[in-house]
């Protein structure tokens, strides 16, 4: 297909630095061992799901934001990427064409399986040099209850004012794939990806990740 350009609202750059909590403040690189464990049946099939378009990316856009927000920049291309997918270790690419046409490509979404029975959400933040965006990445949470083979939650263990946050991915295999945070179990922001007709080709490379290289394991 040709790739839609339709106005989009999406999210900015600091947008998704803001979703490592209500505080904030990311999380440490994650050095756990990845293992191929024998993970929950929900956890199994939405994984299976996830992978299930790799190679193919899709445009999005924003569907829920706070009213007070003042974070949106107008009408950008939002692309998502389902670039690798390996048994230990899904990588999604986040992608920005921004209104000067230059593109920022400074966000990748990974998800990793545990040992423990439980699957990893971390968000790597790089610059155009491909270094790492210190104090602006690595932030996330584990799952911590039973989900669904299209959906699960991944929360934090701080609370602030006793309310959990984190966030809700869904994915739909050929009908949407969604990605947010959540507070209290509701829905914070909330940016939508339609599945079912995939661009013409992927994007490029995600900052730091052009020569294969990705993050430690």
């Amino acid at each position: 297909m040709t790739r839609r350009l339709t106005p989009l609202f999406v999210l900015p750059l600091f947008f998704f630095a803001a979703c490592g909590g209500d505080d904030g403040m990311p999380a440490e690189d994650p050095q756990a061992t990845v293992m191929n464990a024998e993970l929950p049946e929900d956890k199994r099939a939405w994984l299976a799901n996830l992978r299930e378009p790799c190679g193919q990316a899709f445009p999005g856009q924003l569907e829920r934001a706070p009213e007070t927000s003042t974070m949106l920049e107008g009408e950008e291309l939002l692309v998502v990427y389902f670039d690798v997918c390996e048994e230990d270790e899904v990588r999604l690419p986040f992608h920005i064409e921004q209104m000067d046409g230059e593109w920022d490509r400074s966000r990748t979404w990974i998800f990793r399986p545990h040992d423990d029975g439980t699957i990893e959400l971390r968000h790597d933040h790089r610059l155009p040099d491909g270094s790492e965006d210190e104090g602006s990445t690595w932030y996330g949470a584990f799952t911590v209850a039973e989900g669904t083979a299209n959906q699960q939650e991944f929360i934090r263990e701080e609370l602030r004012d006793g309310v959990a946050t984190g966030w809700r991915v869904i994915i739909e295999p050929g009908v949407r794939y969604v990605y947010g945070t959540i507070r209290d179990g509701e829905w914070n922001w909330r940016v939508d990806f339609d599945l079912s007709e995939p661009m013409d080709s992927p994007p490029p490379p995600a900052w730091g990740y052009e020569d294969g290289a990705g993050p430690p394991r």
